[in-house]
This record gives C-alpha cells, sequence and structure tokens, in this order.
C-alpha cells in the first residue's frame, strides 16, 4: 500500500470543475462531477440531521434503490437547504441535467451541495454550469467544493494494483453522525455494493464519526463511495485476503481525510487528537476520545497553549461511560501528568513547552479493559467565532 503525492484518479474515472459564478467576489470553481465510465457500486453515508438538505434527500433514495451509481454533481456556495419542496425540484432537476448530458438514467446520478442554508439555488447559473462540465483528469472539484476550507483535502493510494482516491471538504459544522462533511472516494476495484455498505458504515465510525470541530451536525454531510471495477482484478469477497487489504486502503483513505477535516476547522492553529484505551469495549473509548475533543474548555486552553489538564480530566468525567478516578492515566504530548489517579510532580517546564505545538495530543488510559479509540478536533480561536459571527455577511 503506498500513499501517491497527488490526486490520481483510478481508472474508468474522470472529473471536472468550473467557475458558474456561485461565489459573490471569487475566482474559485464552485461546480463539478466525478463521472465513471461504467456503471459503479456504490455505497454512501448520510447526515443525521432531523432536517436533511434537498441533495442528501434526493442521492439517498438513489443510491438505496440497488447501490449504483455513475456520476456524481456537486455545488458549493449553495446548500440547498432548508428550502422545501422547491429546493427539492431543483435538486432533481440537476440530476436530469447531468443524466441528459451523459445520455444515462437519473438514477444512477448523485447530488450533493454545500454552502448557505436556505437559499434556492440559482438554477440558471446550475443549468450554464453543468452544460459546460467536460470529462478530464484534472483534481479541481477538490477546490470547488471548498467553502471556509484553507487547503483542499485529497488523497490516493495505490494497494495490490487497483487505486483508491478521494476528495474532502469541511472546516465548519462539523460534528458528524454519519459520515463526514462531503466526501467522495473512488476505486477501480470491484466489490459489491451490499458489502461495500456494510463496509463504510463499520470504518465510519471509526474515522469520519470521531472529528468534531464545533459540535453543530451539518445538514448536508454526505460520504460516497464507488467501485467500477475497472481496475480488471477479481471481485473482492467478504472474508477474503483481498477483502482485509481493501478495507486496510477505505481506512487509510478515510482516516486521513477525516484527520484533514479536523486539521483545518475554521480559524484553527493545532489539531488536537485524543487516545483513550483500557476501556470495556471500543465505543467507550471513543466516546471518551470525542467528549475530549469536542470540549471547548479543552479546546481553548489548546489555543491558549495552556496545559490545563483539569479541562481534560473533566470532560472525560462528562463522557457517559461508568470509571473510576483510580484508573485514571493522562500525558499531554508524551508529558505523563496522572498515573493511576494521581497527580505526578511533573516538570512544568517541559509541560508547558510540549502545549506550544501545532498537534497537542491527549493520550488517556482509563483501566485495564480492551477498548481503543481515537478522535480529531481543532483548537477553539478568536478567528473560528469571526467566520461564524459574519458567515451570511
Amino acid at each position: 500500500m503506498k500513499i501517491l503525492n497527488q490526486l490520481i484518479w483510478p481508472k474508468g474515472f474522470q472529473s471536472d470543475a468550473i467557475k458558474a459564478d456561485l461565489r459573490s467576489n471569487s475566482e474559485k470553481a464552485d461546480l463539478g462531477w466525478i463521472v465513471s465510465d461504467v456503471l459503479a457500486d456504490a455505497a454512501a453515508v448520510f447526515t443525521l440531521n432531523q432536517f436533511p438538505a434537498a441533495p442528501v434527500q434526493l442521492t439517498k433514495s438513489t443510491i438505496t434503490q440497488d447501490q449504483k451509481l455513475q456520476a456524481l454533481v456537486v455545488n458549493s456556495s449553495n446548500a440547498n437547504s432548508f428550502t422545501g419542496m422547491q429546493g427539492l425540484k431543483n435538486a432533481e432537476l440537476e440530476q436530469q441535467l447531468v443524466a441528459d448530458k451523459l445520455a444515462l438514467s437519473p438514477k444512477v446520478i448523485a447530488v450533493s451541495s454545500t454552502g448557505i442554508i436556505g437559499k434556492q439555488l440559482p438554477m440558471d447559473k446550475i443549468t450554464a454550469g453543468i452544460a459546460k462540465l467536460q470529462k478530464s483528469q484534472n483534481s479541481e472539484i477538490a477546490q470547488a467544493i471548498m467553502t471556509t476550507d484553507t487547503v483542499s483535502k485529497t488523497i490516493s493510494l495505490d494497494f495490490d494494483g487497483m487505486i483508491m482516491s478521494g476528495i474532502a471538504k469541511g472546516s465548519g459544522m462539523i460534528h458528524p453522525n454519519m459520515g463526514t462533511m462531503l466526501s467522495f472516494i473512488t476505486t477501480d476495484a470491484k466489490i459489491d455494493g451490499q458489502l461495500l455498505q456494510k463496509l463504510l458504515r463499520q470504518l465510519t465510525d471509526i474515522t469520519f464519526n470521531q472529528i468534531t470541530i464545533d459540535g453543530d451536525t451539518s445538514t448536508n454531510d454526505m460520504l460516497i463511495v464507488m467501485a467500477n471495477g475497472q481496475a480488471g482484478q477479481e471481485e473482492i469477497l467478504a472474508d477474503s485476503p483481498a477483502y482485509e487489504t481493501f478495507k486496510a486502503a477505505l481506512h487509510k483513505v478515510m482516516q486521513t481525510l477525516a484527520i484533514k477535516i479536523a486539521k483545518d476547522g475554521e480559524g484553527a492553529s493545532k489539531l488536537v487528537t485524543a487516545n483513550v484505551c483500557g476501556s470495556q469495549n471500543d465505543l467507550a473509548a471513543r466516546m471518551i476520545a470525542k467528549t475530549i475533543v469536542g470540549s471547548n474548555l479543552v479546546k481553548a486552553a489548546a489555543f491558549g497553549e495552556d496545559p490545563n489538564w483539569g479541562r481534560v480530566i473533566d470532560a472525560i468525567g462528562n463522557a457517559g461511560v461508568d470509571l473510576a478516578a483510580k484508573d485514571i492515566q493522562l500525558a499531554i504530548n508524551h508529558v505523563l501528568i496522572i498515573s493511576q489517579g494521581e497527580l505526578l510532580e511533573m516538570n512544568s517546564d517541559a509541560l508547558e513547552q510540549a502545549v506550544k505545538s501545532d498537534q497537542v495530543t491527549f493520550d488517556v488510559s482509563v483501566g485495564s479493559g480492551a477498548g481503543q479509540g481515537q478522535a480529531w478536533g481543532a483548537d477553539l480561536t478568536y478567528e473560528y467565532v469571526k467566520i461564524n459571527a459574519m458567515y451570511r455577511t
């Protein structure tokens, strides 16, 4: 398994992105697509927000019909969320426009949007933009899906003669309860859509569902994986060595993109990581880890480079997991602070120096159980408040 140094689409996949003038005062691309030469097996997970956006509703119903897709279209700047029946009609029109252009059934076209909530899509611009999209190998779609992101998030992986590539966007309104903000993963491996769906749900719980920026689950979260089989390899079957290799590759792609999102949190200056072990099960460990990185007190202390370990202890105790203080061990950036529930005599200078890093890692042991979990987040900065105080204006 090898990470490639640039985004390379797997065999049989193409993309494009153009400036459809959806963003005001911007020269960035804001509309794009990913297209497979052949029908691909597909899997997806979606937001659990009670008000899913129109493209989420449409794409969910599209994929669940038979786990097949051949193309997806995505726009930024406008989420087409909380837009009523007209918003759903607009999403369906996007789907039909792409289907007509590619001479495909709309039933194999996914639609995705990100941006401001509550405004109808400017369908004149969307229609004109879709008409301009071409099949190419460019990677501008990674920039086209960005909103408040400061960097594009991509990865390509070579494994057993196959390629897996993914892009993602996400910077704010990040507290997934399904997958991620927007992420699209493609591979030329051959795997059944139902098996892929089962694997995707399993890996989502330990990757994208373990990041948090601000505790808000977006209305538009969507993660799609497409596998078109064009590498020419044998079909990947459950419980086979090839399946384990594929699982490891997909895990690597998803975890890499998830961490890139956490690192690029709105206004963030530090990546905050929590590693938890010793719990009764993995779920408990993941709950504790996500509570730590999601704590505003922990996040603010990380920003201020304040080695306030009490904030972390408070978060651990608020995770909803039965724990005993005597079992707790805590280290911040490898400086051990608490062992067997007792505060150690520590080197204050070493600890204060440790938290000045652009990455702050909390290693926590809560007992002797086999449970393990990780979570990733960002610090809470003045810039985060500034960005979200003026998001619409």
